[in-house]
C-alpha cells in the first residue's frame, strides 16, 4: 500500500508539535538509575511519561492531533475508541480545547477506567464484547455525528506529538547511545526514532512487545502488516493486534531493532522499579525494562533510556504482580505442617519464625483436609523474610521445633 506523503509525519511536525505543547503538558524528568548501572554495567535513565498529565505519554499526540482540526470539525466534536490511555488523553486534551469528546470503550471496561475518563468530562458510549466492535461502532457513530475519529497510534499529528518525547530525551542526554520503547502500535516509537535519529543517526532505538502481542516485530520481519497474537498479556496497554501502515513504515526506516519479553518478566520489571526506585508504572510502561532484566539487551558500557510510558496501572493486579515478586525473589515463603491439634503447638511454631527474624504476613488453617490425620490440623504460613539466605535460617530454626514441613513453590 503506497502511503502519501501528506499522512506521514516529518521531523519538522515534531518540532512544531513540541513549541505547540510546551505550556500545556508536563516535561517528565530523564532520572537515572543507580542500582541498575551498577546492575548490568552501564548507565541508565528512565523518561518518565508515567509522571505526564493523565498519567501517560498520551496527551502530547491528542493535544496535537485536535490542535490541526478545522473550527468546524473542533465545532462538531470528536470520537475515539480505548479502554485505556488513548481514552484519557484524547478525553484531556478535548477539555483543555473546549470541543466536545465521545469516547466508546467495550463492554467489558473496568469502573476505574470509566471514571477516570468521565472525570476529564468526555461523554461515554460502552458498546460491544471487544475492542474491534467498539471500534466499528466509533466509526460509524463518527460518521453519524460528523465527529473527527482520533486514531490511537496510525496519524501524522499523534506520531508528532508522541516525537517530542525523542526531543526532550535528546535536549536532556545528547551523548545516550541507546532508547528502549514499548512497542503496541507503534505510535510512540515512531515519533521518538524519528526525532532521535534525525538529530543523532548513530543512536539506536529498540522497541519492546509481549510475545503474546508482537504484531509490530512480525510485520517488520515479514516486510508487511501481519496479525500476531497467541494468547493474552498483563501488558494491556501493548496489546495491539496490528500495527499501522504509518508506523510501520517509520519504524522501518528508524527502528534497530523489535524484541519481545514475557509476561514473567513484566511483572519483575514493574516491581523491580516500585521497590529500588519507587516508580509506580503500568505493565506496558516496564517493558523496556523487562527486556533488559529478560538479557535481551546488552547495555554495558552504554547510557541507556528507557521510557516508562504510562503509570496507570490496576492495583487489584498490582498487589498480585508484588505477591509473586516477592515469591520470586524468596521474600515470601509458604510453609505448611501437619501439626497436632492442642494448645501452644501453633505458639511455638509462631515463635520460632519470629525468633528467626521472620514476618508472618498470611497464616491459614485447614481442618478439613482429607490428607490430614485425625488429631492434627494442617496450617499454611506465609513468611516475609530478606531473600533466600534468610529463608534457610528459617528454616533450620523451625526443625529445632521438631515438626515436618513442606515449602511450597
Amino acid at each position: 500500500m503506497v502511503i502519501e506523503s501528506s499522512q506521514l509525519p516529518a521531523f519538522e511536525d515534531i518540532l512544531e508539535a513540541a513549541k505547540f505543547l510546551k505550556e500545556k503538558i508536563n516535561r517528565p524528568p530523564v532520572d537515572s538509575s543507580e542500582t541498575m548501572g551498577k546492575t548490568f554495567g552501564g548507565s541508565v535513565f528512565y523518561k518518565l511519561e508515567n509522571l505526564q498529565k493523565t498519567g501517560s505519554f498520551k496527551i502530547r499526540g491528542a493535544l496535537f492531533k485536535i490542535s490541526k482540526l478545522t473550527a468546524e470539525e473542533k465545532k462538531a466534536g470528536v470520537i475515539a475508541v480505548s479502554a485505556g490511555n488513548h481514552a484519557q488523553g484524547v478525553a484531556l486534551a478535548s477539555k483543555i480545547s473546549k470541543i466536545n469528546c465521545k469516547i466508546v470503550m467495550p463492554k467489558f471496561t473496568t469502573p476505574a477506567k470509566i471514571n477516570a475518563v468521565e472525570r476529564y468530562g468526555a461523554q461515554i458510549d460502552l458498546f460491544g464484547s471487544d475492542y474491534a466492535e467498539a471500534r466499528d461502532h466509533a466509526l460509524k457513530v463518527a460518521v453519524d455525528e460528523n465527529r473527527t475519529f482520533i486514531e490511537g497510534f496510525n496519524d501524522r499529528w499523534i506520531i508528532a506529538g508522541q516525537g517530542t518525547i525523542g526531543l526532550e530525551i535528546m535536549e536532556d542526554l545528547p551523548d545516550a547511545d541507546m532508547i528502549v520503547v514499548p512497542v503496541g502500535g507503534g505510535g510512540l516509537i515512531s515519533g521518538i526514532a524519528m526525532a532521535a535519529k534525525t538529530i543523532n543517526p548513530n543512536i539506536r532505538v529498540i522497541g519492546v512487545q509481549s510475545e503474546k502481542f508482537d504484531s509490530v516485530r512480525a510485520s517488520v520481519e515479514s516486510g508487511s502488516i501481519v496479525e500476531h497474537v497467541t494468547g493474552q498479556t498483563i501488558a494491556d496497554g501493548i496489546a495491539i493486534r496490528r500495527p499501522g501502515d504509518i508506523t510501520l513504515s517509520i519504524i522501518q526506516k528508524y527502528v534497530d531493532q523489535v524484541l519481545t519479553v514475557s509476561d514473567e518478566t513484566i511483572a519483575l520489571a514493574l516491581y523491580h522499579l516500585l521497590e529500588h526506585n519507587k516508580i509506580l508504572v503500568e505493565p506496558a510502561g516496564a517493558a523496556g525494562l523487562a527486556a533488559i532484566l529478560e538479557g535481551k539487551l546488552d547495555i554495558s558500557g552504554k547510557k541507556t533510556v528507557i521510557v516508562i510510558s504510562g503509570g496507570n496501572t490496576n492495583l487489584l493486579l498490582l498487589s498480585k504482580i508484588i505477591y509473586k515478586s516477592l515469591e520470586h525473589e524468596s521474600k515470601l515463603v509458604r510453609i505448611g505442617f501437619k501439626i497436632p491439634d492442642r494448645p501452644g503447638t501453633l505458639y511455638r511454631i509462631a515463635m520460632a519464625i519470629s525468633e528467626a527474624g521472620g514476618n508472618i504476613y498470611h497464616a491459614e488453617v485447614d481442618n478439613l483436609d482429607e490428607t490430614t490425620p485425625i488429631g492434627f490440623q494442617s496450617i499454611t504460613f506465609t513468611v516475609n523474610v530478606r531473600g533466600s539466605k534468610h529463608a534457610a535460617v528459617l528454616f533450620e530454626k523451625l526443625k529445632e521445633v521438631g515438626y515436618d514441613f513442606e515449602v511450597f513453590t
